[in-house]
């Protein structure tokens, strides 16, 4: 409805500018209108500021431009019921309820792919998310930046655009090196022989599963072995078996890739020595004392970045750098990499490289994902990875489901602290956002299966049967419908999916406010279709929703 607003407020500046009624301003002057909904109910149901904004141009009072708009709006389909002037120039447009039944039948009839959208431009799209180190079970830190890259893929999808998602395996480095030796001290004090754990090395229970379980397969045969050797072979077999944990775990939240990388394959490919010789040629390397380095103050960072250390190792950023051409020379319009928030400081390199390599700008894009603080009816819930003290993503999913934690990652914007209440998310109260909202699902599930059992039929779409709508409740209901394909667009515009959790939230809220004061099956047949077929589209937009952040929409609690 706002686009249909919209084009009839164009059409009102551009007769009015043909007229010569808006003093200097010519066609070529004329913003494009924007409608928003009002903030409060009793404004109508659209407003636009397009007065104010032309007000200067135009070299006339806002007022007086609201007026020759209004006075030069068509409007043959009979879209608005009544227009307000207030303010300093905003005008409030109510539309009619014949319009917003009719917008009804066209939700209806489109059916699932309503909310689905037809991008401008249909973009390849490139989503890189967790790629946690193989080096311990995800936490609870993992599973928001999990939930976030998912449903972000996801609207992108409804949004038009084709999208890969992809995990990076961080399987090279000083990380595997600990991991190893790690292992290789638990497996020795199997074996009979007590050693200590390195400094910095992983103390959680997790280590001691994983030696017992190589103890288990290959006995003592490890135990008189030279160090590196073995933990180079406990690095690789402690890696490969958290890397199928890890798989589990995603599995089990409803996460999939359509890639998994390895960084150890990438290095060994010679992809990093090839990314260093494109920087190179373009000019973007130099070397100085004994190291090499990137020029990435060329393209706005703050200093320049090494390759390549002093003693000829490779930094981690050198790596990054064949890992992300690998991405743009796999044709990707568009690569978002979902990081955790302490990474904020290395966004700008990554993308001074992708510059250099010869990448658009605006062909890189970081989401930032904040940490998330645990509790327990408000007490914290102690975590800490290097300390072997963390609550990991299973026992979060064993305790409260993949749908319940899935939501509650995605209550607020990725880049905002999220509080995690355990003893909230198993509540099956109004209380709960997610029981909310899925209980205005199950409850529609519930009104059809009523309507089954005294046989009545959801009448066919159409201007008859949906002639009986139009109270408060019910017009509210529409709107918030109305709503929904523009929230998809807004959240894939800006890569930010708990907009969709926002919406369906409210959305319920809406259900369940008109479930309060109007009885869906009654005596009246007439009325019993028409609300039948609202509370239809509202368990279709609803299960829609909550498909798109990969939340089930279940038909029983």
């Amino acid at each position: 409805m706002r686009t249909r607003l919209t084009g009839l407020i164009r059409g009102a500046l551009e007769r009015a500018a043909g007229r010569g009624q808006l003093g200097p301003a010519q066609a070529s002057d004329l913003p494009d209108p924007t409608v928003e909904s009002p903030r409060e109910r009793g404004h109508g149901d659209l407003a636009t500021n397009v007065a104010m904004v032309l007000a200067r141009t135009a070299r006339m009072a806002p007022a007086r431009i609201a007026e020759l708009l209004l006075e030069n709006i068509e409007d043959p389909a009979r879209l608005i019921e009544s227009t307000e002037i207030a303010g300093p120039g905003f005008i409030n447009f109510t539309l009619s309820a014949e319009a917003w039944r009719r917008r009804l039948a066209e939700i209806l009839e489109a059916g699932e792919s309503f909310g689905r959208i037809e991008a401008g431009k249909r973009r390849r799209v490139h989503v890189e998310f967790v790629s946690a180190n193989p080096t311990g079970p995800l936490h609870v830190g993992h599973g928001r930046g999990a939930a976030t890259g998912d449903a972000l893929a996801r609207v992108l999808e409804a949004a038009g655009h084709e999208v890969e998602r992809e995990y990076y395996v961080n399987d090279a480095g000083r990380q595997l090196t600990l991991l190893g030796a790690s292992i290789y001290a638990r497996y020795l004090a199997l074996c009979g022989r007590p050693s200590e754990l390195p400094e910095d090395g992983y103390p959680g229970a997790y280590i001691d599963e994983l030696a017992a379980e190589l103890f288990e397969e290959f006995g003592a045969e490890w135990a008189g072995r030279e160090g590196g050797e073995a933990v180079e072979f406990f690095a690789a077999r402690g890696g490969e078996r958290l890397l199928e944990r890890i798989k589990r775990d995603l599995e089990r939240f409803g996460v999939s890739f359509d890639r998994f990388t390895s960084e150890r394959e990438l290095r060994e490919s010679g992809a990093v020595e090839a990314a260093m010789e494109e920087l190179r040629r373009g000019g973007h390397v130099f070397d100085q004392d004994g190291a090499v380095w990137f020029r990435s103050t060329a393209f706005g960072d703050d200093k320049d970045r090494p390759l390549v250390k002093s003693n000829s190792e490779l930094t981690y950023f050198a790596g990054d750098v064949a890992y992300h051409r690998d991405k743009l020379q796999r044709g990707h319009d568009l690569i978002i990499d979902v990081w955790g928030a302490d990474h904020h400081g290395y966004v700008k390199r990554v993308e001074s490289s992708l510059r250099a390599l010869g990448a658009d700008a605006g062909a890189f894009a970081v989401v930032l994902v904040q940490m998330v603080n645990l509790t327990r009816d408000g007490e914290p819930v102690r975590m800490g990875k290097r300390s072997g003290e963390f609550v990991s993503l299973a026992e979060v999913i064993d305790e409260v489901g993949p749908d319940l934690a899935r939501f509650f990652f995605l209550m607020r914007r990725s880049d905002a602290q999220l509080d995690f209440d355990l003893e909230l998310a198993r509540r099956q109260t109004a209380e709960n956002p997610v029981y909310y909202v899925q209980y205005a699902h199950t409850r529609i599930a519930g009104i059809f299966r009523e309507a089954g059992a005294r046989d009545i039929k959801v009448p066919a779409v159409g201007e008859a049967a949906l002639a009986r709508l139009g109270n408060d409740a019910e017009v509210e209901l529409i709107k918030a419908l109305d709503d929904f394909p523009s929230v998809v667009a807004g959240a894939a515009e800006t890569f930010e999916p708990h907009r969709i959790v926002f919406y369906v939230q409210r959305l319920a809220g809406e259900f369940h406010r008109f479930y309060a004061g109007n009885r869906c099956v009654s005596d009246d047949a007439e009325l019993t279709g028409a609300r039948l077929l609202l509370s239809s589209a509202v368990k279709q937009v609803l299960g829609a929703g909550l498909t798109m952040v990969g939340v089930s929409a279940p038909e029983r609690m």
